[in-house]
């Protein structure tokens, strides 16, 4: 009976109804095309020379060559189809609307994010490579570099969690949570009740998940449950059963701020396993990072400009500033440069991956790395192994129990490759590693959600925070030190003994790569 009760739910539930309305709307797409493919020859024949002015079209987008090759070959191989689907997907107008309206937002929050010039001037006695990457950030992901800045690492999410509700107890003025996941359980439990204490105590509290990342976890009315409570709610991007392309950009950040001096980012999102409170993937290995002091105000308007895209009444950006009166604690040092930094798949710039491959060009001793997926395009296998080529240790620490098989047969297709480059890539064998972590050369360190996928670099909302001359950026190194004992090297031993469908699997996965 209880087997009878979960078919039934998993029958009649929202994913259910979300993919039999996306197979009908294909299968009569698909159906129509082959109808007017059969008895009209002449309007297949137009198709087949549009198609082609679409493959030139392709060819001449300022677009990564990947995602080109994902396109060309269905408009190649079925012109009509193929043709038609890249159009709709090319022509959507709410993808349109949003770029335009994220970057209206962008330009409102303009004048709270001038670049401090004293800071740059500084930064570039220190490091001319160093301030020139602050100044693509600042051009280009609207974020500017900061000084007097205290950064507080985590190295599991339970650690970041407790520093959380701490923070949050603490609050006098506004709490702004927005998280790819919520689910229900110990984590989101706690968080809520502190929420709705807060709330009576006059604190605003301002709450926003993706609707795909808590699809299968919250109920469909969960935001008006969390307003009849008495916060600001709501969801990002509410998924809907209809073909289109603006669905692929989901929020994936997890920000939390509180009264404008405190903020944190990094892997962590509110469900139970990142805190290791409910068994998934072996041990959930994450990280995180707090930050207090200047640098908060970016994360306090990537808040208020993602909120904002949907509001049509004006903010009050102003009121959600630090309190001039407010002291930080005397034993917090505020020292190096911190760069937190947003970036939007609704522009052509990919901060996230610039900064990456930043870290890896200017590397001279190491690059170390945590991330759960490596889906790569040819620019970031290229890097990554020609600053092995040159003796940096460059060394990537991946799941050994995978949360997607599919996943982790892409990720093994790139090992071979950048293993013969000479990159060391290990595997955490008590479970899973969900953190998104850089550090090389005990100067440098980037925490935030960003994954080494497709996904990650090229289609999703992102954040992180960069650290230059942080003395955190030890406590960094160290715990990918003490990760790095509980992992298992790969050899390419381990790639020629995997079985042969593996290998097969993970190469023609990579036609779906930038999907992925």
């Amino acid at each position: 009976m209880k087997y009878l009760k979960k078919m039934l739910r998993i029958i009649f539930g929202r994913s259910m109804f979300a993919v039999v309305s996306l197979s009908i709307q294909i299968l009569v797409l698909a159906a129509a095309f082959r109808f007017l493919s059969f008895y009209l020859a002449y309007f297949y024949g137009a198709f087949t020379l549009l198609s082609a002015v679409v493959i030139i079209h392709i060819l001449n987008k300022e677009e990564n060559p990947s995602f080109k090759m994902s396109w060309m070959i269905p408009v190649a191989a079925v012109p009509v189809f193929g043709t038609f689907f890249y159009m709709l997907v090319e022509l959507h107008m709410i993808e349109r609307f949003m770029e335009k309206k994220l970057k209206f937002r962008m330009d409102e929050t303009e004048c709270y994010l001038e670049q401090n010039l004293k800071v740059l001037e500084q930064l570039s006695k220190v490091s001319r490579r160093n301030a020139n990457l602050a100044h693509y950030v600042k051009r280009y992901g609207h974020y500017p570099v900061y000084a007097n800045t205290n950064a507080q690492y985590f190295p599991s999410g339970e650690a970041m969690f407790e520093a959380m509700k701490r923070e949050m107890k603490e609050a006098k003025r506004f709490i702004f949570l927005e998280f790819f996941i919520i689910e229900k359980g110990e984590m989101w439990d706690s968080i809520l009740e502190l929420l709705e204490q807060k709330c009576r105590e006059g604190v605003e509290v301002r709450i926003m998940y993706d609707g795909m990342g808590s699809f299968a976890f919250l109920p469909r009315n969960y935001m008006k449950t969390l307003q009849d409570k008495g916060f600001k709610a709501k969801v990002f991007s509410p998924v809907r059963p209809v073909l289109s392309s603006y669905q692929n950009n989901r929020d994936h950040r997890k920000i939390l701020v509180v009264d404008g001096h405190t903020a944190f980012t990094g892997g962590i999102n509110l469900a139970d396993e990142y805190i290791n409170r409910k068994v998934r993937f072996g041990h959930w290995k994450d990280a995180g990072i707090m930050l207090k002091g200047e640098a908060v105000t970016s994360f306090t308007m990537m808040f208020l400009q993602m909120w904002n895209i949907s509001e049509k009444e004006p903010e009050h950006y102003h009121n959600y500033l630090k309190d001039p009166e407010y002291f930080y604690p005397l034993e917090l040092r505020m020292d190096g440069f911190v760069i937190p930094y947003g970036d939007s798949p609704l522009d052509k710039e990919s901060v996230g991956e610039e900064i990456y491959l930043d870290i890896i060009h200017n590397a001279m001793q190491y690059v170390h790395i945590m991330t759960p997926y490596l889906i790569l395009d040819y620019e970031m296998v290229k890097s990554l192994s020609y600053a092995a080529k040159r003796g940096v240790d460059v060394s990537i620490i991946l799941p050994h129990i995978p949360d997607k098989k599919y996943a982790f047969l892409l990720a093994k297709s790139h090992y071979g490759e950048l293993i013969r480059a000479g990159v060391k890539i290990w595997e955490y064998t008590p479970g899973f590693v969900h953190a998104k972590v850089f550090t090389s050369d005990d100067i440098k360190a980037a925490v935030g959600t960003i994954n080494l996928d497709f996904r990650s670099l090229y289609l999703h909302f992102e954040c992180g925070t960069y650290l230059y001359r942080n003395e955190i950026i030890d406590e960094i190194e160290r715990d990918y030190q003490e990760t790095l004992s509980l992992c298992r090297r790969i050899s390419l031993e381990d790639i020629t003994n995997q079985p042969w469908y593996e290998r097969f699997a993970g190469r023609a996965l990579r036609l779906f790569s930038p999907l992925m």
